[in-house]
């Protein structure tokens, strides 16, 4: 897996002060996206465990909330192999802090059993995710007053929550 950026410090991407990772590779290829060089799946640098261990650094400071994944597109089923690791080491070594992720894929379409973007690390993956930003990003429903989304056709949704009720439970509306 190849990633774009790695912030430390962003507060751009989710609620709190948050560490942020932009993994490469997307075949969403939304029209007017603001990342379009996070296509190519070898754009940036390699994901190796010496940025596993910054992120993890990163993450050890008391006013960091939690982590974003974001890009490029983190269930492409390439980034799940590597980034459900990443996940499981965040979540069990940092319980109390939160974990976002965008994706272009809808969630409850393309993320369940027999959609276009599950693998056998899907469900795992979505398991330590507190809230997913999902939905392609659509130009002509572009909104810059949206929190946390670009499109309104977006959804910020609450995992746990949707996970206990059976079906999608918003965390903004």
């Amino acid at each position: 897996m190849y990633y774009g950026t790695l912030k430390t410090y962003d507060i751009a991407d989710g609620e709190g002060v948050r560490v942020t990772l932009f993994v490469s590779g997307c075949t969403n290829a939304c029209p007017g996206c603001f990342q379009p060089e996070t296509w190519d799946f070898h754009y940036g640098q390699e994901y190796t465990e010496e940025t596993e261990k910054q992120i993890l650094e990163a993450l050890d400071k008391e006013y960091i909330q939690g982590l974003t994944l974001l890009g490029g597109e983190p269930f492409e089923p390439a980034n799940q192999k590597e980034l459900v690791k990443l996940l499981r080491k965040v979540r069990r070594v940092f319980p109390d802090k939160d974990i976002w992720s965008y994706t272009g894929f809808v969630y409850d379409r393309d993320l369940v059993k027999g959609g276009k973007r599950y693998t056998e690390d899907t469900d795992e993956m979505l398991s330590y995710i507190d809230v997913l930003v999902d939905g392609p990003f659509r130009q002509e429903l572009r909104n810059i007053s949206l929190k946390f989304r670009g499109s309104e056709n977006q959804r910020v949704i609450d995992l746990k929550k949707s996970r206990e009720a059976g079906r999608v439970v918003l965390y903004l509306d």
